[in-house]
């Protein structure tokens, strides 16, 4: 299964300027998104369909304009959760589950911390909940892939200049901490069982030509779990696509 996840900052951008015709191209199974920034009805699944997406799942934010994330799938998922039973969360649309057989995919879209105290804090309560939320997953489901924009970088090999980076949101200890927990729970970052390389980014800020010096960060993941590891086939970055800030990433498990 190819699984494509890609934060789009807004589906609707994004579909003018030729995101159908790129995935039509790459072909994945299941196409995750975060950050569609609009409401269901604003989404043209209709359009997905005809690429072979019938199954549209979307968890937009209470806000219009804001979050959100979206399944899109060519085969029907044997059961779908919205949210994850956190109000506070879920009235965001950052959790989306679906079930493929033995196999679980979660889409989740982490709050951005760059606006200041209360967001940051906000961040961090939300990965607590996050974490015992997979982890609680992973007790009846043994094969599960998160993938998403989890706006950290997990090691100073994600991002550009780690020494200016000190204080930044996404670059905290207790940020990349938490990522260091997730790992030793028994997640695995797919990306890096293939590529141990560095400059390896996929997002970059609009300013200052920062993806033509390639000043980025990697904040997009599929994380999967332990028994899911050697069944892994292909992890990469597609840094070719220009639909967004972000790239998608792509992770192949047999």
């Amino acid at each position: 299964m190819k699984i494509i996840s890609y934060n789009l900052n807004g589906i609707r951008a994004a579909l003018g300027k030729g995101l159908l015709s790129w995935l039509s191209e790459v072909d994945a199974d299941v196409f995750c998104v975060q950050e569609t920034k609009a409401q269901p009805e604003q989404i043209d699944t209709i359009a997905f369909s005809e690429l072979g997406y019938k199954y549209s799942y979307i968890h937009s934010a209470e806000k219009k304009g804001y979050s959100g994330v979206a399944i899109f799938s060519k085969c029907e998922p044997d059961r779908v959760e919205v949210g994850m039973h956190h109000n506070l969360y879920d009235r965001e649309g950052r959790v989306l589950r679906a079930d493929f057989g033995d196999l679980t995919i979660v889409c989740v879209y982490v709050p951005s911390g760059t606006t200041g105290d209360i967001r940051q804090e906000f961040k961090m309560d939300f990965l607590d909940a996050f974490y015992k939320y997979i982890n609680e997953l992973r007790k009846e489901r043994e094969n599960i892939v998160v993938c998403g924009d989890y706006n950290i970088c997990h090691k100073p090999i994600d991002i550009n200049h780690p020494e200016r980076q000190k204080g930044v949101s996404g670059f905290l200890p207790e940020e990349r901490e938490w990522m260091d927990k997730l790992e030793e729970s028994g997640m695995v970052d797919s990306f890096r069982e293939f590529c141990k390389e560095s400059n390896q980014y996929t997002w970059w800020s609009y300013k200052f030509g920062a993806r033509e010096r390639n000043a980025g960060w990697r904040i997009d993941y599929h994380w999967v779990s332990e028994p899911l590891k050697e069944r892994l086939k292909r992890a990469v970055i597609h840094t070719e696509a220009v639909h967004s800030d972000h790239c998608p990433v792509e992770v192949v498990i047999d």
